[in-house]
């Protein structure tokens, strides 16, 4: 067997034959991987949908390439069942494949890989290389129908060791939940109030449609951009940003009316402010006559000798 095919001094040899021997002895309800047996760094492998997701119930293929300097280079994936999430025959990208060496750690086995899988099932795949982003509902249909068989690829040998991988998982994975009552309903209740949200009523329009324009009020339109904050952290897929905008409005005054009245109150303020005006400064001036008369008294000057002074 392998033990007599490879040589048993490689580390990637002796690494590989140690993790198949400890699947083998202490399998898993959540997934299976077995080495070819003509070629013990290719591994097939299935795993069972993660619990509480649309993906719950499905038995999803895969297959594993360990490269010869494993365990301290990452492996590659491929998943062979469509599931909506990951692209089929085509190596994924995450944090535990080849496209991410950086972040392998040699103490990290197909075991390990697999339940680190499981986890990426239900996550947002924010366009990652090989990821796919199906609705819901799409997902379930696909969960369903992957229980059916193991989907065929590559040699007569594969076939065989997939099939009996399938069903070893159609015993150990529950099947795919259907949608209760209770949610079926909630989720029509919130489409309606999305709709009722998005599409106007039609006597709505009607009114909109009645008002007249009023280019004054456009005119008084003022957008106001506060602040635009961009962050990027560690990589390319983690980046996020915030905007805030206000919109304030000033209406004009609605009658001519009222403009008129405004433009009389105007009138009659200003002309009462100018009498006011005359009145101060006729007072200041008598003000400074009389202290003048006083002063010259004062000083012995016959005030009624002066013509003008009285």
């Amino acid at each position: 067997m392998a033990e007599e095919k490879y040589n048993m001094k490689n580390p990637a040899v002796k690494r590989i034959l140690q993790e198949v021997k400890e699947m083998q002895s202490n399998p898993s309800d959540d997934y299976m991987s077995l080495p070819l047996e003509e070629n013990i760094f290719e591994w097939q492998f299935a795993i069972a949908g993660p619990p509480d997701s649309e993906f719950e119930g499905g038995i999803y293929h895969g297959r594993i390439q360990l490269p010869a300097e494993y365990p301290f280079k990452p492996p590659s994936f491929m998943l062979l069942t469509p599931n909506g999430r990951f692209e089929t025959q085509t190596k994924i990208c995450l944090s535990i494949s080849n496209y991410h060496p950086e972040h392998w750690q040699p103490s990290w086995s197909v075991r390990t890989a697999l339940v680190a899988l499981i986890a990426f099932m239900p996550t947002n795949p924010n366009g990652a290389l090989g990821s796919l982003d199906y609705k819901k509902e799409e997902r379930r249909k696909l969960a369903i129908k992957s229980r059916e068989a193991a989907p065929t690829f590559g040699s007569s040998e594969r076939q065989k060791l997939m099939d009996e991988i399938h069903q070893y998982m159609l015993t150990k994975a529950p099947p795919v939940p259907q949608l209760g009552a209770e949610q079926t309903s909630d989720e029509q209740a919130t489409n309606q109030e999305t709709d009722a949200v998005v599409h106007p009523q039609d006597g709505d329009d009607i009114a909109a449609g009645d008002e007249e324009p009023n280019p004054e009020a456009d005119d008084r339109v003022v957008a106001d951009v506060r602040e635009v904050h961009v962050n990027a952290n560690a990589g390319p897929l983690r980046v996020s940003f915030s905007a805030e905008l206000s919109v304030s409005r000033r209406v004009p005054a609605t009658g001519s009316s009222e403009q008129v009245q405004t433009q009389e109150v105007r009138v009659l303020q200003r002309s009462d402010d100018r009498l006011f005006t005359w009145a101060a400064v006729g007072l200041t001036l008598a003000i400074v006559v009389l202290l003048l008369k006083k002063f010259l008294r004062s000083s012995g000057v016959d005030v009624a000798s002066i013509g003008g002074f009285k």
